[in-house]
């Protein structure tokens, strides 16, 4: 068989991925360790023990993702790994590992922005499915890590239009929940609650910012709801749900609803349709100024189905583009499919690549 795949790792949060892309672009394999259980008691993630459990997961998960291929290391022309933007002790996991890969095996390696592997997901996806975008494409980051802007005028090129000036959007989903005993991650239990509430049951704004007004800011509605708990008695629904979590890891909406009374349900459906507010006004401002033909939202708040149910054409100004939710939130073949452009334009990186917590995109 020939070496015409691609090995991507990617560790740069609480997510130990490896998977398999073929040249053709066909993902043939995405192995997941999440950690989601030894974060969960701390209510975030503990950057060490991250860390720690990915030197526990990586050879496992590449070994998995190898098996689910179908392929041996003969059929590995390279591999790559997220450089960052994330937490520099688990990128130095993938990226160490990924390094003594391509001394042993001789081949390329490859680093991968973690914010273009999200883009890239998407309009991989798109283009499998017989769909090619156009040019030129506005993307929306959004996770537990960033809220991004980007326009992109031409394939793997970026221009940042905006970005938050504190929380990310994704952060202030799981602040918001532990604020109200949802444990964490929080995220997807406000959405899937959102629908059984009232939006307008409680009235939530947004400050105006100076500057930038493609940035972003969720602190403001962050505090608003600290302030709307601190101003009603709550502390007997916030101890019965903390309490469900501490008997099932992982409830149902329904034992949810069990313990959340319809003031808060109205809430919770406030806060996301702010959010989801923010979020798409500001896409499509970006759209409308960059006379963009399509628009692609990335990260693992692209899982929210409220986000998705309310991003129309006729709210945004052009199509707009998800992944399928097991590539939205962190995963490595959004990082050996953004690696197949550099590997094809012989663009290698040294082995005096480093990890780099901060790196920008644009």
């Amino acid at each position: 068989m020939p070496a015409n795949c691609i090995l991507g790792l990617e560790t740069s949060c609480d997510e130990t991925a490896a998977a398999i892309v073929r040249a053709d672009k066909v993902i043939l394999s995405s192995a997941v360790s999440s950690q989601i259980d030894t974060h969960a008691k701390y209510g975030g993630v503990v950057p060490e023990l991250a860390s720690r459990e990915h030197l526990r997961a990586i050879i496992p998960v590449v070994r998995e993702s190898l098996d689910r291929a179908g392929v041996g290391w003969e059929s590995i022309c390279a591999v790559a790994a997220t450089i960052g933007p994330g937490l520099v002790g688990s990128l130095l996991v993938g990226l160490t590992y990924a390094k003594s890969i391509s001394i042993v095996r001789g081949i390329p390696l490859i680093g991968v922005n973690h914010i273009e592997g999200h883009i890239k997901a998407v309009i991989v996806e798109a283009e499998f499915a017989g769909a090619g975008l156009g040019y030129p494409v506005v993307a929306l980051v959004a996770s537990g890590g960033h809220t991004h802007l980007f326009e992109m005028p031409g394939p793997g090129r970026y221009r940042l239009m905006g970005k938050t000036r504190d929380d990310a959007a994704g952060e202030a989903y799981d602040k918001v929940a532990k604020l109200l005993g949802f444990g964490y991650p929080g995220g997807p239990v406000l959405d899937s609650l959102a629908p059984f509430g009232e939006p307008e049951g409680l009235r939530l704004t947004m400050a105006k910012m100076k500057g930038n007004a493609l940035d972003f800011s969720f602190s403001g509605v962050k505090t608003a709801m600290l302030r709307w708990v601190q101003s009603k008695e709550l502390e007997g629904e916030i101890v019965a749900r903390r309490a469900l979590v501490k008997l099932h890891p992982r409830p149902s909406v329904e034992q949810w609803l069990s313990v959340t009374p319809q003031t808060t349900l109205d809430a919770i459906a406030s806060f996301q349709q702010l959010v989801i507010n923010e979020l798409l006004k500001r896409l499509g401002e970006a759209v409308r100024e960059t006379c963009a033909v399509a628009a692609v939202i990335a990260g693992g708040v692209a899982c929210n189905a409220g986000l998705r149910r309310a991003a129309t054409v006729s709210r945004v100004g052009c199509p707009v583009w998800f992944t399928t939710p097991g590539l939205s939130t962190d995963n490595a073949a959004m990082i050996a499919a953004a690696a197949w452009p550099k590997f094809e334009r012989g663009e290698w990186d040294d082995l005096g690549l480093r990890a780099q917590a901060n790196l920008k995109l644009a």
